[in-house]
């Protein structure tokens, strides 16, 4: 252990993802002295094992699968894809796992970095163990923000300790293709895994506990996705339970709970995330570890005394995804940095209850074939919470400009009117290039713009953009 006295900081960051980043730079901004601590890559999950790699992965899949259905450019993309590219572009978009970048962009916005593992050990106390076995003590005169993010969250399967499962991380950073690849789940990371595996070579099995894919989302989301992943190749099983896992000849033996068995090479788990807080000193401000943090709408954490401590991003669970973590990280630098003033947090340039947008309108894009994207309440999220709501469908088919896009387009569309206030409150489209769309979606429901304003803003023609026209049309009746 070092002997080196106590660095003092404005503000203590432990964690060094985007989220981490932002808090930091924000924090740094408003003319707060502060220090990031990251154990591993600087720029986390996203930049190496999520977000950029899995794009890599799969826009040559979605684009081969597009361009098939473009008259005149169809036969040139009717061979396999070029793994070796793939992969290697992967790489590229992954930075090859090396973060010099990101630490030069740290040192930009001058914020200190620290490599270790960081823990409270009482109110505004951080101690760093280095990999180099030292202890680094730090002391926040303001406050300390966690944003640590999560983990694969693995369900307890009997074997699982025994075939070396890949996880998210493992999907997005493998070397070579399996030849049979198993994946357990039917959510977002695993319709993306199934979509590019099978596109590269893989022969996909999915095995999926519910009774449909994406079973967040509205249901013609889900089919569609299933529907485009059969015609890929792939292999689904609803309403299929895992009973046992072993590895033997460097195969994965699958035991299902109806007794039927399957091989693969490798096996995604793909079934959900926890949060990374079970050693990080929670127990030091009255938390349990391994507990998501709770907090307020300025992102402290409740119940920990003086308000010293935030928590930003997946690790309170408001919305695990890397744009809204983002989001939140700017507005809580913000208010640290007000907070640290004195002065009020509705001085921000987000107003007092800041964090609106990870409640009424997180946008979200699956990229399979079709894309799916979507923001605000689902049909079944509106009506639980009461409000009065009409339902407006549009096939994508009949939008002139899909058919631009690809022949015989194929897709679904759904906007969520709350007829009371008569504002927009949900929209999911699935198809090709909806991607795209879902912006000005949210743009409609965070604006809570009137639908007679709505017509007023008139969608170029022919683009997928016109669907908004048809909304109003049928919904006007």
């Amino acid at each position: 252990m070092t002997n080196e006295p106590t660095r003092t900081y404005d503000v203590i960051v432990i964690g060094g993802g985007p989220v981490g980043e932002n808090v930091a730079e924000r924090a740094g901004a408003a003319g707060l002295s502060t220090v990031l601590i990251e154990r591993d890559l600087l720029g986390g999950e996203c930049s190496f094992w999520a977000c950029d790699p899995s794009k890599a992965l799969l826009r040559p899949a979605v684009a081969r699968a597009d361009a098939s259905r473009i008259p005149g450019l169809d036969p040139a993309v009717a061979g396999p894809l070029d793994v070796e590219a793939v992969l290697a572009h992967r790489d590229k978009m992954s930075s090859y796992w090396k973060d010099e970048d990101q630490v030069d962009w740290l040192d930009s916005v001058s914020v200190d970095l620290i490599r270790g593992h960081g823990r409270l050990t009482g109110p505004k106390q951080v101690a760093v163990q280095t990999a180099e076995g030292d202890t680094i003590a730090l002391t926040a005169r303001h406050a300390v923000a966690v944003s640590t993010g999560t983990r694969a969250a693995l369900p307890p399967i009997p074997g699982i300790d025994t075939v070396r499962p890949w996880t998210s991380r493992e999907a997005t950073s493998a070397d070579k293709v399996p030849g049979r690849l198993a994946v357990v789940g039917g959510g977002v990371v695993a319709v993306e895994m199934a979509t590019a595996w099978q596109a590269l070579g893989s022969q996909v099995t999915m095995l999926v506990l519910e009774d449909r894919l994406l079973e967040r989302m509205e249901p013609f989301a889900g089919e569609l996705v299933a529907d485009g992943l059969r015609e890929a190749g792939v292999d689904i099983r609803f309403n299929t339970v895992v009973a046992s896992l072993a590895r033997d000849d460097d195969k994965v033996r699958i035991m299902l709970s109806d007794g039927k068995r399957l091989s693969a090479d490798e096996i995604l788990l793909a079934t959900g995330r926890a949060p990374q807080t079970r050693d990080i000193g929670l127990e030091t401000a009255g938390l349990t570890p391994g507990d998501w943090l709770t907090v307020d709408d300025t992102f402290r954490v409740t119940g920990v005394d003086g308000g010293w401590l935030y928590a930003v991003g997946d690790v309170n669970r408001r919305a695990l995804m890397t744009h809204q973590g983002k989001y939140q990280a700017r507005i809580a630098g913000a208010v640290i940095g007000a907070r640290a003033k004195n002065q009020p947090v509705d001085d921000t340039p987000w107003g007092k209850h800041v964090a609106t947008a990870d409640h009424a309108a997180v946008p979200q894009v699956v990229f399979t074939t079709p894309e799916i994207a979507s923001v605000g309440l689902t049909t079944r999220e509106a009506e639980q919470s009461g409000r009065r709501i009409e339902v407006v469908d549009y096939d994508l088919a009949r939008v002139a400009g899909a058919h631009q896009y690809v022949e015989d387009y194929r897709g679904h569309a759904r906007m969520l009117i709350d007829t009371d206030r008569n504002t927009v409150v949900g929209v999911t489209f699935a198809g090709p290039g909806v991607g795209e769309l879902v912006h000005s979606a949210t743009i409609a429901i965070a604006g809570e713009i009137p639908i007679g304003r709505l017509w007023h803003a008139v969608p170029a023609f022919p683009t997928l953009g016109e669907i908004w026209l048809r909304f109003l049309e049928t919904h006007r009746g």
